[in-house]
């Protein structure tokens, strides 16, 4: 089955193998002439990266590319990527790659007509009106892996380097003027990341499937989300070059961060932390704390879970579904212990005290106490 289609929801996705040829045509429609493409160090050399640089090339748009981008991206990335934009004369960006390198596209692209920094744009109340709105250099997100769904967010986790404390950065015209979802650029991910991103997304839809906030439309995309991934990864995984397994990962993707805006919960709040101190890879660490917050959480989401259970076709109701994340996790080849991850138990009170302040904490169903996220910490370590 051929997965084509073009939708307007959040922003126009241009979706189906092979649509990454169209990226030039994009880029000159929402007025580039000479765009910065912003991707990770390990992606850069790649040939979907040179291809796609290729096709901007061959349109006369240049193939400028910026890549010191870290796992977890931080304000020295940005600064880097900020002075890049400026020196090469660019006037907009194409954020290329997984989650660090679609979030740093996207933020050097907001920071670029900037005067304040960029901590005062922290999605807090309504600071993000302090930003110059016709500083923002338009955007076309190209994602490489099915996991963050950042190529459909208005938001940017930008890393502080001295606080080592991961901030949301948040305005509207963020979101990328037009995203390419095509799921050929991901058939070339390894088991592991795979695994990885594939995880952040189920994270992300079930977060916001159990947030205790009213918003009925991401509830529904939230519960589709979850039986795309629980269909399509393991395929995806099995067989890297399942391409309609791919597509359909990479919607989950997209829908987990449309879902997301109703809340995330706690397997977020823990997992910032231990992200912004050790490096380690979001969508698995997520993967890791998954279980310990669901039982954490299971006073309050106890009916809601054997409600999604139900419409995924798992018996057995909350135990049933808990016993499918155990499943999941091992078939994919997510570790059991953050310590697998290089996680030590010396920073619990440091990433406790870090948790229960994340942006994400105020969405969880049970109150993430700093005694609960020690508790938690201990456990998932």
């Amino acid at each position: 089955m051929t997965i084509t289609a073009n939708w307007s929801y959040p922003t126009a996705i241009k979706f189906g193998a092979g649509r990454i040829k169209e990226l030039a045509d994009h880029c000159k429609a929402v007025g580039m002439k000479k765009p910065l493409l912003v991707t990770d160090r390990g992606l850069a050399p790649m040939a979907i990266t040179q291809n796609a640089l290729d096709i901007l090339d061959a349109a006369g748009l240049g193939r400028a590319i910026f890549a010191e981008v870290d796992p977890n991206p931080n304000d020295k990335n940005l600064e880097a990527g900020v002075k890049a934009f400026k020196d090469g004369g660019h006037d907009g960006v194409v954020a290329f790659g997984g989650g660090s390198g679609l979030d740093l596209g996207k933020a050097i692209a907001f920071m670029s007509g900037q005067t304040r920094p960029v901590w005062d744009f922290e999605d807090i109340g309504d600071w993000w009106t302090r930003a110059n709105p016709a500083g923002i250099a338009p955007i076309v997100a190209v994602p490489t892996t099915a996991g963050t769904g950042s190529e459909v967010g208005r938001a940017s986790v930008i890393t502080n380097s001295e606080t080592h404390t991961k901030k949301v950065i948040f305005h509207p015209k963020i979101l990328p003027s037009v995203t390419i979802c095509d799921p050929e650029l991901t058939v070339g991910m390894p088991k592991v990341i795979t695994s990885g991103t594939g995880m952040d997304a189920f994270a992300h839809c079930l977060e916001a499937y159990c947030s205790p906030f009213y918003h009925p439309m991401s509830q529904g995309i939230a519960l589709e989300g979850m039986r795309l991934v629980k269909e399509f990864l393991p395929r995806a995984y099995k067989e890297g070059t399942d391409i309609e397994a791919r597509a359909n990962m990479m919607s989950a993707a997209a829908m987990g961060a449309v879902a997301f805006q109703k809340g995330l919960g706690a397997i977020h709040s823990l997992s910032h932390p231990v992200g912004a101190i050790y490096n380690t890879h979001h969508g698995m660490t997520n993967a890791v704390v998954m279980p310990p917050v669901l039982r954490f959480n299971r006073p309050a989401i106890e009916g809601k879970i054997a409600a999604a259970a139900a419409y995924l076709g798992i018996a057995g109701g909350f135990n049933g579904f808990y016993d499918y994340v155990l499943n999941l996790r091992s078939e994919l080849g997510v570790p059991d212990k953050l310590s697998s991850l290089g996680v030590g138990t010396d920073r619990i009170d440091e990433m406790s005290e870090m948790a229960i302040v994340d942006p994400t904490a105020g969405g969880n169903p049970v109150e993430l106490t700093l005694v609960a996220a020690k508790k938690l910490f201990a456990e998932c370590i």
